[in-house]
């Protein structure tokens, strides 16, 4: 059985994630720490406002993201658990990690912000992997702001809210989308197995 941790940091649905992890076969923990081992898989989920997320999680758990995913370890994130991965956000002056050139800016084009509801997503260059049978399928967005990498073959799908945008990136066993799976129905849960399964 795949061991996965959640990252709780104070700012994510980390119930709601856990749930929907557990309902496709994951062995769940959830740790305010990343793990040195004993777990296949790191979740960082996260809502809420860029600047905290950085500053709450500190430079230690940071840089512990970025050695986990420097050894190449399986790991997925979940809306600021995707903008962290890019180096600066237009919400605040707070530096991301870097793990990932580009960064995030604010919708320009939208009808409204934020934007909050159900999409389809389209798989991007990197998206085969993930969303080669889930093109078209809905899923489940809360965010004003979104992640504009620099290579642009790292998009593993797109969504439309009044301007075309990047909805996830993937490279290797990295997974992160800027919806949220766990609050996605059918789709969500189909994407969380296939992440699991690849990290057992």
């Amino acid at each position: 059985m795949t061991q996965v941790t959640v990252l709780d940091y104070g700012m994510g649905n980390l119930r709601s994630v856990a749930k929907a992890l557990e309902a496709v076969g994951a062995s769940v923990s959830i740790a305010s720490t990343v793990p040195d081992g004993g777990s296949d898989l790191l979740v960082v989920p996260g809502q809420g406002h860029f600047g905290a997320c950085v500053r709450t999680l500190g430079d230690a758990q940071l840089d512990a993201i970025r050695a986990w995913i420097a050894a190449d370890r399986p790991y997925l994130g979940i809306c600021l658990g995707l903008q962290l991965l890019f180096a600066s956000s237009e919400e605040s002056p707070e530096p991301g990690t870097s793990i990932i050139d580009g960064n995030v800016v604010r919708f320009r084009d939208a009808p409204k912000v934020p934007h909050i509801g159900w999409n389809q997503i389209t798989p991007g260059p990197a998206g085969d992997t993930w969303f080669g049978s889930l093109d078209g399928a809905r899923f489940y967005f809360v965010h004003s702001f979104y992640p504009a990498p620099t290579d642009a073959t790292l998009t593993a799908a797109t969504s439309t809210h009044g301007e075309t945008f990047c909805a996830a990136v993937a490279r290797g066993p990295l997974l992160a989308t800027q919806f949220h799976p766990e609050k996605s129905g059918d789709a969500g849960l189909a994407l969380l197995e296939r992440v699991v399964k690849a990290a057992a």
